[in-house]
Formats: C-alpha cells, sequence, structure tokens
C-alpha cells in the first residue's frame, strides 16, 4: 500500500496583537532535572508550561506555510465536527440505542448510530474477556455500522435541507481514506465517494475532491478540475478551500496566472472564518502584510500582529512562535519583553514544534530575570528535543554544547563532532566551518573557550 500524499508546500515565507495581548500570568519554571545531561540514554522530560497566557474572552519561524493538516491526506479528519468522545457504551445501552433506531425511521439518526457503533467498536470490544472475542466483537460492530451508512449513502434522501446521503458518502470516503474501521485504504473508492457527495454539493466534500484532483490521489492529477472544486468549496464557505485559493492566486500556483488581489481576498474571507482546526488563513495573511512585494496589500506591522495573536489563539504554531520572535527582537511593533517571548513560544513549544523549543534554549542560555533564572541544563535538554526532531540549529546548538560543556557532565568535542555532523549534512553553514575549524586543529584540539556568556540577539550563538 503506498503510503499516504502530502499536498505541495506552496511555500510562502516567513514564520511569528483587533486584540491586545494581556500581560501573562507568571508561573514557576521547570525545576532544575536531576540527572546530568551527558547521557544520551536518559529521557528528555517533557517540560512545565513556563507562562500561561490570560486573555478576556474575545468575539471573533521562518518556515514555508504549506496547506492545512486536512490537507496533508484528504481523510485527516473523518468528523471535523464530531463533539467529544462519550464514555464507551456498555453493551446493554448500545442494545437499547439499536433496538431504538431499528423502531425509528429517521435516517439522520440512523447515521448518528452507525457513526456512534464505529466511534465506540475498538472500546465495546476490548472489554471481552479474550483476544478473540474482542477480535469477533470489533468485526461484528464496524460491519453493522458500515452496513447502515452505505444504506444510507444509496439512498438518496434528504433530511431538512440535509442531504443525509451525501454526508453518508463523505463518510465513507473518508474510511477508504484513512483504510479504518477494518477496511483497507482505497484511494479509488474514497475518491469515487467524494465526487459522488460533492455531486450534492457537500462543501468539504469538493474540497477532498479537489485535493484528490491535485495530488492523484485515486485519479490522474488534475490541476484544472482541482481549481474548479477549490472554487467550488471556496464558494460554500469552505475554511480551507478558501485558503488554498488564496495561496493558489497569490502565488500563481497549479498552472493558473497569479492572481494576487483575489488571492488576497480569499485569505481575508478565510481569516474571517477562521476555526481551531484551520487558522491558516490568519498566518498567511498576516504574512502578506509584512511583506511589500504582493500588490494591493499595504504593508502594516500592526495588523500583521494583530492577525498572528488570532491564529495564536486558536493554537496556530506558526504564528506563535513568530509571536516569540517579535517579543524577543522588538519586530511588528512589540516591544523587547522576554515573559511574553517565552510564553509564547511554550505554547508552540507544547506542541512539540522545533523552532520554538530550541528559542526556548536560548532564553534559558542567558537567562531571562527575573522571570526565567539562568539554566545551562534546561538550555541543553530543550536543544536536545528539537534536534533529536531532525532541525539542524539545534543539531548544531548540541554540538556546541558539548564542545564548550554547556549542560552536560563535561566538555566532549567527538560528541560535538558527531552532532556537527549531523548538522551539516543539511548544510548548516555554521556547522560545516565549525567542522573544518576543527579538522585543522587535529587531536590535540582545544574545545571552544569564547571567554564569555553567549548573548541574546539576532547574531548570537543560533
Amino acid at each position: 500500500m503506498a503510503a499516504p500524499m502530502r499536498n505541495p508546500v506552496y511555500g510562502h515565507s516567513g514564520s511569528g496583537d483587533t486584540m491586545a495581548l494581556s500581560d501573562s500570568d507568571l508561573q514557576p519554571p521547570p525545576g532544575i532535572r536531576p540527572w546530568t545531561a551527558s547521557s544520551r540514554s536518559l529521557p528528555l522530560a517533557a517540560p512545565a508550561p513556563l507562562f500561561a497566557e490570560r486573555e478576556a474572552p474575545s468575539s471573533s519561524s521562518s518556515s514555508a506555510v504549506g496547506i492545512p493538516p486536512m490537507g496533508e491526506h484528504p481523510s485527516a479528519k473523518v468528523e471535523p465536527d464530531s463533539p467529544p468522545r462519550a464514555p464507551t457504551p456498555t453493551a446493554a445501552s448500545l442494545e437499547a440505542y439499536r433496538s431504538t433506531i431499528k423502531r425509528s425511521n429517521d435516517p439522520a439518526a440512523q447515521l448518528d448510530f452507525a457513526k456512534y457503533v464505529l466511534e465506540h467498536a475498538q472500546g465495546v470490544a476490548n472489554k471481552e474477556p479474550n483476544a478473540k472475542l474482542a477480535k469477533r466483537r470489533y468485526e461484528t460492530l464496524t460491519e453493522e455500522g458500515l452496513k447502515w451508512v452505505r444504506k444510507l449513502a444509496g439512498s438518496g434522501i434528504t433530511v431538512h435541507r440535509t442531504n443525509i446521503a451525501a454526508e453518508a458518502q463523505f463518510f465513507l470516503g473518508s474510511v477508504y481514506s484513512r483504510g479504518i474501521y477494518g477496511t483497507a485504504r482505497d484511494d479509488a473508492k474514497a475518491f469515487s465517494f467524494y465526487q459522488q457527495a460533492s455531486k450534492a454539493q457537500h462543501a468539504e466534500a469538493n474540497y477532498r475532491t479537489a485535493v484528490c484532483f491535485e495530488v492523484g490521489m485515486g485519479t490522474r492529477k488534475d490541476m484544472t478540475r482541482a481549481l474548479q472544486f477549490y472554487r467550488k468549496a471556496a464558494a460554500q464557505s469552505n475554511v480551507p478551500a478558501m485558503y488554498k485559493l488564496g495561496v493558489i492566486l497569490i502565488k500563481g500556483a497549479l498552472g493558473v496566472p497569479a492572481a494576487p488581489r483575489e488571492g488576497v481576498n480569499w485569505l481575508k474571507r478565510g481569516a474571517d472564518n477562521a476555526t481551531p482546526e484551520c487558522p491558516h488563513a490568519l498566518h498567511e495573511l498576516a504574512l502578506c502584510h509584512e511583506s511589500s512585494d504582493i500588490p494591493g496589500v499595504i504593508p502594516d506591522d500592526t495588523y500583521a500582529r494583530q492577525l498572528y495573536i488570532k491564529a495564536g489563539k486558536l493554537g496556530y504554531e506558526a504564528s506563535q512562535v513568530r509571536l516569540g520572535q517579535a517579543y524577543e527582537y522588538g519586530t511588528l511593533g512589540c516591544p523587547v519583553d522576554a515573559r511574553r517571548s517565552i510564553g509564547w513560544y511554550t505554547r508552540a513549544a507544547e506542541k512539540k514544534n522545533r523552532d520554538a523549543e530550541l528559542a526556548l534554549s536560548g532564553w534559558y542560555l542567558t537567562g531571562a530575570e527575573p522571570f526565567l533564572p539562568q539554566n545551562d541544563v534546561e538550555a541543553y535538554l530543550w536543544a536536545r528535543r528539537a534536534a533529536d526532531r531532525g532541525l539542524a540549529k539545534a543539531e548544531y546548538a548540541v554540538g556546541y554544547y558539548y564542545e564548550c560543556g554547556i549542560g552536560v557532565a563535561k566538555p566532549d568535542v567527538a560528541e560535538a563532532q558527531r552532532w556537527y555532523t549531523r548538522a551539516a549534512q543539511q548544510n548548516n553553514r555554521r556547522a560545516i566551518g565549525r567542522l573544518k575549524e576543527l579538522k585543522k586543529m587535529g587531536v590535540g584540539m582545544v574545545p571552544l573557550g569564547h571567554g564569555a556568556r553567549p548573548r541574546r540577539g539576532k547574531d548570537a550563538l543560533f
């Protein structure tokens, strides 16, 4: 089975308060970890948050920005609007629900029941006394749920303006895209069900059909059809489609002529309707207003900052990192504010964002009194986390720490060289340069002395 196809990344440059950012509530920073950091076998514990942002209720790194997570594969979410998962039902409660549905002539209720059975099939099966019975129970429940969905997908029923058949078709497309509930992944079937649902003007099915045409999933690549379906979904206020269409038109992607003014208008619509699942248009629009090379867009750092804050509050890592940078270096009209910078970086680092983890390493390396005591061990550990995720700058930083003996038991030039080599393999210029210097120095080389603690600033260590 082929691996899931990923959408192309259109590669806007840049990575980052209508609402002002309120003061953070200072929380105790994580304590010094009780081990020395020199052993590669020691676990890297998840650090506690440094700060918690407290915001009033609202009404409404430099890295390429690509396609929303749901666009990496057209099936990324089976039920984007599903409520939080309910407790696993008992056999008795499930049977009572089943009896009610069998007496019901409500197709919407039947579809809800089918989804409920599929969602809880594994949990119910796990209550069986042995693996064989659990497997049989899971298969029985998934077959039951899918039987209901397939029946409704072919029903052509519409209830209260909701096309139940299209909803079921879309759900089946998601199932086959992912190969879940006992089905094998089948891109052709997934595309077929998405296309069927799209004929009933199902907005998200239009979006996923567009993605299929763009990446060639279950069908041949067809950029003209992809653009057509992105436009259809965007016209139905599908937020990922508005974002995608905006980026495509700004960049002239998919072989279409660039139309930046129209693209920015779609980004604005996407930003106005941004959700925690798709805040991307806010970030992309902010990047546009940081730039001066997009026709019809006036550079406006204040507006860009407001957009980044909205996206950051919705949980978008790239915006959180950009805000951390802005408060670290005093850009986007922000004052230099260590507390806010660390707070935004922490939000992103909690999501395992590599750039944010390395930024926190830098803050620990120098400290930010009185908010954050200087701590070499924490500096090493944050950099190590980012390096273990493959960030070249972090690999260089870990090499530097080993060479200087920062946060580790003692200087270790051999280990430093190993990390420099990893970074150099990703064309990190500082690592390449340092390896050349070490080679010239030979076996009797002296580790970096530097004399002074590394400083903060745009020309600092990382």
